[in-house]
């Protein structure tokens, strides 16, 4: 498989990156996983998981499940596991996920209750943490990747370019019946070039719309799609006028024609963004298209005495991102307002947005897995270094309803809360939501089976025959 990145680490408890995410998922497993086209969660390592009331859940856990090492897995591993990503000692990147829990103890060799410190409606989904072998999980930072599994493959190397995994027995999965290695390749030519020559068997998403016809045309290669949960947006400075009015955000969201950007620039392999939620999610709940409306959008516009601003647009250095860019840029400018679109590299982009040094920025949401992700993003509280709320939005209703849909635990009264802020955010623009972008793979004959799942994961490769 073809990645753009090399992993950052490939010990679960630090990463953060989307290929050291997504290897690790392969390595390791957790109680659950998530559906691969609902992303609800599902049992995992867990046989069962019952809640005996709102703040203690009881996890069975299957007796077929075995670490790459041969060792069982038992309650004592879940156990440690969840001290090792809350310990300060350990400082694990992923420890707000388990902030919520106040206690884990163990009910006999399978059995393990874990206790909220308050309601938390979201700990089944945060319970895919891979779970570690008790006596390592508090272990040193392990970047190679040597820490037992529990997940369909176990790492043989990761060296610079190159990560290979081999099929491991006794885990959540059946065993794989290939080997794996994910080759870092970071020009987009050259990926195409790679898998014309039979040089590689997957790419996926890293091939833009104007060469896929090409793929598809070559011998051997298959282009595949599905539709994608992942939001494009524009995240918005709400401190810099005249961007806290929420006349100018509807404006600037009126403005932008989504329609014929996914069906230009994307080659159709987007669907316009109606809201923050993606269709096939369970919290989704049906809303009418964003409208495009230019003439709409100079009337608000004036309505906020707003004329002639300047902005600008921050954008990744892709180049297809750079041409996404250029056309909103091209279309606020048609409704009077000024953009100039600025081109950066990841870490400066991510320096400049938690500074609030920026007006508008092209970002995507990544693995939009459980809704409550957008208290991270949108809530008051998460302003940075707190949080990723880059717009600095403050607004007490939205908090009020993010606030509910991380402790209400049913999942239709779930679902209306996040109508509810949908609603909200169509008439305040905290974001301009642009499209869901589908999971595009390019496949060898071998690799057809590969079938990437809402979010992007990989984990299907265990399953090509």
């Amino acid at each position: 498989m073809l990645v753009a990145n090399d992993p950052e680490t490939l010990d679960p408890r630090y990463a953060t990156d989307s290929v050291g995410l997504r290897a690790t998922r392969l390595v390791h497993a957790g109680l659950v996983r998530l559906d691969p086209d609902t992303l609800a969660p599902v049992p995992y390592v867990a046989r069962a998981l019952t809640w005996l009331d709102p703040l203690t859940l009881r996890v069975d856990l299957r007796e077929d499940v075995r670490f790459h090492s041969g060792a069982p897995v038992r309650a004592r591993d879940v156990v440690a596991t969840l001290r090792a990503f809350a310990s300060p000692a350990v400082a694990s990147r992923h420890a707000r996920v388990v902030e919520a829990i106040a206690d884990a103890r163990e009910e006999g060799d399978r059995t393990v209750l874990v206790h909220l410190s308050r309601p938390h409606a979201t700990l089944l989904t945060d319970l895919e943490l891979p779970i570690l072998r008790a006596d390592e999980a508090a272990s040193p930072p392990d970047p190679a990747g040597g820490l037992d599994g529990l997940g369909p493959y176990s790492v043989l190397s990761f060296t610079r370019g190159e990560v290979r995994l081999a099929p491991a027995d006794g885990g959540a999965l059946p065993r794989p019946a290939h080997a794996l290695t994910l080759r870092t390749v970071h020009d987009e030519n050259a990926r195409a070039l790679r898998l014309e020559a039979g040089r590689a068997d997957v790419s996926l998403n890293l091939v833009s719309p104007p060469l896929l016809p090409a793929l598809a045309a070559q011998p051997g290669l298959a282009v595949t799609a599905r539709p994608g949960s992942n939001l494009t947006y524009v995240v918005i400075e709400e401190e810099r006028a005249p961007l806290g009015d929420a006349r100018v955000r509807r404006a600037l969201s009126l403005a932008i024609d989504r329609a014929t950007l996914c069906a230009s620039l994307l080659g159709g392999r987007a669907r316009p963004a109606s809201g923050l939620i993606a269709p096939a999610h369970w919290a989704r709940v049906e809303a009418p298209p964003l409208a495009f409306d230019p003439a709409a959008a100079r009337e608000l516009l004036a309505q906020a005495g707003t004329r002639q601003a300047h902005l600008t647009l921050l954008a990744s250095t892709e180049r297809l991102r750079g041409d996404v860019a250029r056309v909103i840029a091209q279309e606020l400018g048609d409704v009077g307002v000024g953009v100039e679109v600025v081109p950066l590299e990841l870490g400066t982009m991510i320096a400049r947005l938690n500074a609030g040094d920026f007006d508008l920025a092209v970002l995507q949401l990544p693995e939009m897995t459980e809704p409550n992700v957008l208290r991270w993003f949108l809530h008051g509280s998460s302003v940075p270094p707190a949080g990723a709320n880059r717009g600095r939005v403050q607004d007490p209703l939205l908090d009020a309803l993010l606030d509910l849909g991380e402790v209400a635990r049913d999942t239709g009264q779930r679902r209306e809360i996040y109508a509810r802020v949908e609603a909200r955010e169509r008439e305040e623009m905290h974001w301009l939501p642009l499209w869901y972008e589908d999971q595009v793979a390019v496949t060898s004959e071998r690799a057809r089976a590969f079938a990437p799942s809402a979010e992007g994961r990989w984990l299907s490769f265990a399953s090509i025959p």
